[in-house]
C-alpha cells in the first residue's frame, strides 16, 4: 500500500510539475509582415515573453494588409490551439466571427494598435489616448506651416486603409480640434492601405493634384515613409512637408533631407511588450475588469468596454533623431 500511495503521489508531483511548466502560447498577429512598427513591436513582445519564462510568442502576419489575409491567419492560429492571440486589426468588425470562434475554443483575445469591435476580443490597447494623438497630428501640421512661413496653408492626410480602426478614429479627432489650428486647411484624406508602393503614389498624386499643398500628415508608419520620399523625388523639399506618426530608424534620412520637420509615435516595441503581458494575464486568470498587468510599464486602467491606453505620442525632429533612431 505505501508503495502505491507512493506512486500515486509521484504521478501527482509529476503532473503538478508539467502543469507548472506548460508553455502558454501567445500569437502576436501583425496588420503584414514586413512592416517595422510590428517588426520592432514584436521585439517587445519577445522581450516580455524572456521575462515570463513560460510564454511563447508565436509573431505572424499576413503579406497583404487585408481582413481576409488576416482571417485565413487566424483560423490557422485557432487550428494550431494558441493559448492567446494579440492581433492588430485591418478591419474592426469583419474579425469579430473568427475571433468569437477563437474565444469559444478558450482563446484569449487582445487587439492592439488598431482594434477589433468589442464582441471580438476581451481587452483593446490603445498605443496612446486617440484624443492626444488626433491633437498631436494636427499641431504638427500647424508646425509644420509655420516652418514654412505660411498664415494658412493646404494639409491632406495619408491614411492605411479606409476601414483602419485606429487610423480612423485619429482622423476624427484631428477634424474636432480643426477649429483650434486656423492655420490648417484639410483638403482631403488618401489611403495606401499601408503598402510603401501604393503610399508612394499616392503621395504623389496628392502633391499632383494640390499644387498649393504644403503639409502631406501620414498616421501610418508605412504612409509618412513613402510620402517622404514622394516629397524629395518631386523636388518638394522646402516647400511642403511631410509628418504624422513613424519610427525614428526610418525617418531619420527624412528628417536629414529636410522633407520632414517633425514626427511623432509611441515606442513600438512598448506596445508588443505590453500586448503580450496583458495576453498572459487573460491566460492565467490575473486580469481583472478594471485593469491588468503591462509588466514593467506597470497597470492598464480598463474602461466598460474594455479599452486601455498606454502611453502618449512622443515628438521626434533633428535634436533627438539620432539618439533614437539607433533604437527603433
Amino acid at each position: 500500500m505505501k508503495i502505491k500511495a507512493s506512486l500515486i503521489l509521484t504521478v501527482a508531483l509529476l503532473a503538478l510539475s508539467g502543469s507548472a511548466l506548460a508553455e502558454v502560447k501567445i500569437a502576436l498577429v501583425a496588420k503584414s509582415l514586413g512592416n517595422g512598427f510590428f517588426e520592432a513591436a514584436n521585439v517587445g513582445a519577445q522581450e516580455a515573453a524572456k521575462e515570463l519564462g513560460d510564454v511563447k510568442v508565436i509573431y505572424t502576419g499576413p503579406t497583404t494588409t487585408t481582413a481576409e489575409a488576416q482571417i485565413e491567419v487566424l483560423n490557422g492560429l485557432i487550428a494550431q490551439g494558441v493559448d492567446a492571440i494579440a492581433i492588430s486589426a485591418n478591419d474592426p468588425d469583419a474579425l469579430v466571427p473568427v475571433l468569437k470562434k477563437a474565444m469559444q475554443r478558450g482563446i484569449k483575445v487582445v487587439s492592439w494598435d488598431s482594434g477589433v469591435a468589442q464582441a471580438g476580443r476581451q481587452i483593446h490597447l490603445n498605443p496612446s489616448n486617440s484624443q492626444l494623438v488626433g491633437e498631436t497630428n494636427m499641431s504638427l501640421a500647424a508646425d509644420a506651416l509655420k516652418a514654412l512661413n505660411v498664415e494658412k496653408g493646404d494639409v491632406a492626410i495619408l491614411s492605411a486603409t479606409p476601414t483602419s480602426t485606429n487610423q480612423n478614429t485619429w482622423i476624427a479627432e484631428m477634424k474636432k480640434v480643426q477649429s483650434q489650428y486656423p492655420s490648417v486647411n484639410l483638403v482631403t484624406v488618401a489611403y495606401g492601405d499601408d503598402l510603401s508602393d501604393k503610399s508612394y503614389r499616392e503621395a504623389v498624386g496628392l502633391l499632383k493634384t494640390y499644387p498649393d499643398l504644403k503639409v502631406i500628415v501620414s498616421p501610418s508608419s508605412v504612409g509618412i515613409v513613402a510620402a517622404a520620399q514622394a516629397v524629395k523625388d518631386q523636388g518638394k523639399i522646402g516647400k511642403v512637408y511631410v509628418t504624422g506618426l513613424g519610427l525614428p530608424s526610418e525617418m531619420a534620412g527624412a528628417v536629414k533631407s529636410g522633407a520632414t520637420k517633425s514626427f511623432a509615435i509611441w515606442n513600438p516595441i512598448d506596445l508588443g511588450y505590453a500586448a503580450t503581458y496583458l495576453a498572459d494575464d487573460l491566460v492565467k486568470g490575473t486580469a481583472t475588469k478594471t485593469e491588468a498587468s503591462m509588466g514593467k510599464l506597470g497597470k492598464v486602467q480598463l474602461d466598460a468596454e474594455g479599452n486601455g491606453a498606454m502611453a502618449k505620442p512622443f515628438v521626434y525632429d533633428a535634436s533627438n533623431i539620432d539618439k533614437f533612431s539607433k533604437i527603433f
